[in-house]
């Protein structure tokens, strides 16, 4: 008998303590305590993404940014972040994941007390890059770790319940916190609050995070492709973001469309040749990873949907606060928090993940469906509030078997670059969600506005309500668009993912590692206690 069957032997053997008994010694025993500050980590960055936008007039009046210029804040940071992803996820899978993670907290840090600091425009654009460089190292790092540190199927869906709770509903959050510090403190605060955060997760990682041994690649780092797929990712993004601001038949909009395309052909042509590539495509070509892949980018697409319009449509048309729209999205955060730790934690290892995610991403395109319905006086209780508990019940059930899914049986080695594409998928979708759906707003309420306003009379309250009326007829057309793309997400997540229960499959390895670089183990099966 060899010795792998002999070991299998013995666990059947013990029973379900001695099962119990093995899986404690496959984990690290502070696995809890670390994910409590990868978590954290998680929260700060996803919060970065909205808490900026909320302080952006305050900022850009004191730093005498101009109209054409403001942008850069929120473009600046998502062109580094977007660009760097898969470099970040590759430096984690070399380094070691607790390094990365460590040092991309304390670059985040540092660039955020520069932000607060800033007294010049230019100061402030250049901080938002760091920021978005020192976070496309730490967002993979992050969710790499929970890949290899939670093995036992069990645990794991409790791990990535929490870990998607906080990636889902952590936006929201930011536009609450975001809020508060503008109002009642000062914008520098949107930037200074990430300090003790990246402090205390930094400090926390660095003495119970432990990493699984030989779990490291330590091949060459493949320069073509980071130079292609950095470039190719850049024009992509700013191709999208000019397209918001200048138009789709702008040429710098197109040359950058046409770039990208060439730059991430060639990237993967360069990456099907080497020997040790940036990006393995067996990472994108498995076809469960690139379901997930392709329906959270999606996902994505329609979640931009509904926290741009929803915001515009509660401050501008409702009149709302900052605060007060950020306390708006509490229910929706409430949907994603029980969808993700209370419907997909105690399902995931009980049925297929795709019956998890495409009904998930069905039910939300529901909610948004239930927002093709606005009107400039909807009420908030009857409209609204089962619109929002909706989407977030049904993003939050999706979210976490698909971050679960993305790293599963992934070779370790292949972890880190593996997260970074969950993060690119994001990323990319957040910059076609926002340049596509605002277009598309702006082009309705443009249009209806023209149909409307010669009809209202001479100036006056009657031009201003059609004006409102055209903003809501907008972000109603943007939003029956982004109805469609998350349907189109739940058939993708049940034609592709074809995965049985993590429980039935091996999570620690996507096949012998042998003969495929150094310091990379073999496919160990971890045993799952049965329900």
């Amino acid at each position: 008998m060899s010795e792998t069957a002999a070991q299998a032997s013995g666990v059947r053997a013990t029973g379900a303590a001695g099962t119990r008994g093995v899986l404690e010694k496959s984990g690290d025993a502070n696995r809890w305590k670390a994910l409590v500050f990868i978590a954290l980590a998680q929260l700060m960055v996803v919060l970065d993404a909205t808490i900026v936008n909320i302080a952006l007039p305050s900022a850009q009046t004191d730093l005498g940014i101009s109209d054409g210029n403001r942008q850069w804040v929120v473009t600046a940071y998502a062109l580094a972040f977007g660009g760097l992803l898969l470099f970040g996820g590759r430096i984690s899978d070399l380094w070691g994941r607790k390094r990365a993670f460590v040092t991309g907290l304390t670059g985040f840090a540092a660039a955020s007390a520069l932000g607060g600091a800033a007294t010049t425009g230019a100061m402030m654009f250049g901080a938002r890059a760091l920021q978005g460089a020192f976070g496309a190292l730490l967002a993979p790092a992050a969710l790499s770790l929970l890949a290899v540190m939670f093995t036992d199927a069990k645990e794991r869906a409790k791990a990535f319940g929490i870990y998607g709770a906080i990636a889902g509903g952590g936006g929201a959050v930011g536009l609450i916190l975001g809020g508060f510090l503008t109002e009642y403190l000062n914008w520098r605060w949107t930037f200074f609050v990430n300090i003790p955060f990246a402090v205390l997760a930094a400090a926390g990682a660095y003495f119970v995070v432990r990493e699984p041994a030989g779990s490291r690649n330590r091949s060459p780092l493949d320069i073509p492709g980071v130079v292609l797929s950095t470039l190719g990712l850049v024009a992509l993004v700013y191709g999208f973001t000019r397209a918001e601001s200048d138009g789709w038949g702008d040429a710098t909009t197109v040359s950058m469309f046409v770039a990208s395309v060439v730059l991430l052909t060639a990237f993967v042509l360069v990456e099907s040749r080497v020997k040790a590539p940036l990006l393995p495509l067996r990472v994108i070509t498995e076809r469960n990873r690139g379901g997930i892949y392709l329906s959270l980018g999606l996902a994505i697409i329609g979640m931009f949907g509904l926290f741009l319009f929803l915001t515009y449509y509660l401050q501008i048309v409702k009149g709302y606060s900052p605060v007060k729209t950020g306390f708006a999205f509490l229910p929706m955060i409430a949907g994603m928090i029980t969808g993700s730790t209370q419907i997909g934690t105690r399902l995931m290892t009980r049925v297929p993940a795709r019956l998890l995610m495409g009904p998930g991403f069905l039910v939300a395109a529901v909610g948004m469906l239930l927002l093709t319905q606005l009107k400039v006086d909807s009420s908030y209780p009857a409209l609204l509030l089962p619109a929002m508990l909706l989407l977030g019940l049904g993003m939050g059930t999706a979210f976490m078997p698909a971050m679960s899914l993305a790293t599963q049986g992934v070779q370790p080695r292949d972890a880190g670059v593996a997260s970074a594409m969950v993060n690119t998928s994001q990323q990319v979708g957040g910059a076609i969600g926002t340049a596509l759906l605002n277009t598309i707003a702006s082009s309705a309420t443009a249009s209806y506005i023209k149909d409307h306003i010669a009809a209202a009379g001479p100036a006056g309250s009657r031009q201003q309500l059609v004006q409102v009326q055209g903003l809501v007829h907008g972000y109603t057309n943007a939003i029956w668009f982004a109805v469609g793309i998350l349907a189109v997400a739940g058939v993708i997540a049940l034609t592709f993912v074809n995965a049985g229960r993590p429980g039935s499959t091996t999570v620690t390895g996507s096949g012998s590692a042998a003969g495929q670089g150094e310091g990379v183990e073999d496919e160990v099966p971890v045993p799952v206690i049965a329900h």
